[in-house]
């Protein structure tokens, strides 16, 4: 990890993303004003990422370059990504980086799938875990949750989500600074009857075993989401990518909307005027691509997916994750619970 104790080191896959190097730059230069101890070693190629790193004299004093032959492409599967990509992207050199302990966290906005298959080659699997998961920070009523997985694995056992659950509740530790976050198994009911063996078998499980640092609320349903009623929402990755996909085209839906609810009369746009700043936040608030920074959780190292049509302040977002991520020791946190759980005596914390 990095020399010094304060610095945090991320390396940043600067070809990801739908804009590339504009994006990615400009977001490391915003993030770097907030956070000083940051500093970043920058993967791309040489012909698109310098010239528009000349437009940031600091942050390119303070960060490391180095080129690489190649990018993956947005649409490129998983497996021509690791065919091609290996040992010469941009992606893969700083998935290397933090492998090496050069870096402390890697992030891009580029291809998920290629990102996690890489990301799994490179770093390998935390001891305990077996399947990944990709935890998004989810704007609710209440503030934020985190619900995973939004997308790494396709469908869970029992174990998995016990693991989400772990793993899950680590990070809401670390990003939102809880003792004990409430976490919940998403399913079709509440009641500890309804929904597929897996689940109840992974609610009993999680009762069970009690962590001093989770307090397990039980099963909460999909308007949960939204109401924000518990820390993290625990689910497999077919359905939390739905879940999220469709929260996405709602928000575009009700923005659209309001859009032309707001134009339509002289009224409306007056009343627009001295609302501006109102329907502003809404916008931010209810926008995936500001509230962004998931995390590839189960590795042997912190991975941050960033949005791939994300602006600048919304990458900068996607790196505060992994400078809080580092900051409070999200990778200690997981193998602390996965070690208490499995291999030491937990005593009961009492009735929920």
């Amino acid at each position: 990890m990095s020399n010094n104790a304060k610095t945090i080191t991320i390396a940043l896959d600067v070809m990801g993303g739908d804009a590339g190097p504009s994006v990615v730059l400009a977001g490391a230069e915003i993030s770097r004003r907030r956070y000083p101890e940051l500093r970043f070693i920058l993967h791309g190629e040489a012909d698109a990422v310098l010239p528009e790193l000349e437009k940031y004299d600091r942050l390119k004093s303070e960060s490391v370059f180095h080129p690489c032959e190649m990018s993956i492409a947005m649409d490129d599967k998983p497996s021509q990504a690791l065919r091609h990509g290996r040992r010469v992207s941009g992606m893969w050199k700083a998935l290397e980086s933090v492998k090496s302990d050069e870096a402390d966290v890697m992030i891009s906005a580029g291809n998920t799938g290629a990102l996690m298959a890489m990301s799994r080659f490179c770093l390998r699997m935390m001891p305990g875990i077996e399947r990944p998961a990709l935890a998004a920070v989810w704007p609710n009523l209440q503030g934020e949750s985190i619900v995973l997985d939004v997308g790494a694995t396709i469908g869970a056992d029992a174990e998995a989500l016990v693991d989400y659950a772990l793993m899950g509740s680590a990070m809401a530790r670390a990003l939102f600074d809880l003792d004990r976050p409430r976490v919940g198994l998403l399913n079709i009911g509440v009641e500890e009857v309804k929904g597929l063996e897996e689940i109840r078998s992974a609610g009993a499980r999680l009762r069970e075993i009690n962590l001093p640092g989770m307090d397990y609320r039980g099963f909460v349903e999909g308007d949960d989401l939204g109401r924000g009623g518990v820390d993290v929402v625990v689910t497999e990755g077919f359905t939390g990518n739905i879940a999220l996909k469709s929260a996405e085209g709602t928000a575009k839906q009700v923005g659209a909307y309001l859009r032309d609810a707001m134009s339509r009369t002289l009224m409306a746009k007056i009343g627009y005027l001295f609302a501006k700043q109102a329907f502003n936040q809404l916008r931010v608030k209810m926008d995936p691509r500001k509230v962004n920074g998931a995390v590839f959780l189960g590795l042997n190292g912190v991975v941050i997916k960033s949005h791939g049509g994300t602006d600048a302040e919304g990458f900068a977002s996607a790196i505060d994750v992994g400078h809080n991520m580092i900051r409070n020791g999200l990778q200690q946190k997981i193998a602390n619970d996965l070690e208490e759980t499995r291999f030491g005596e937990v005593e009961p914390t009492g009735d929920k």
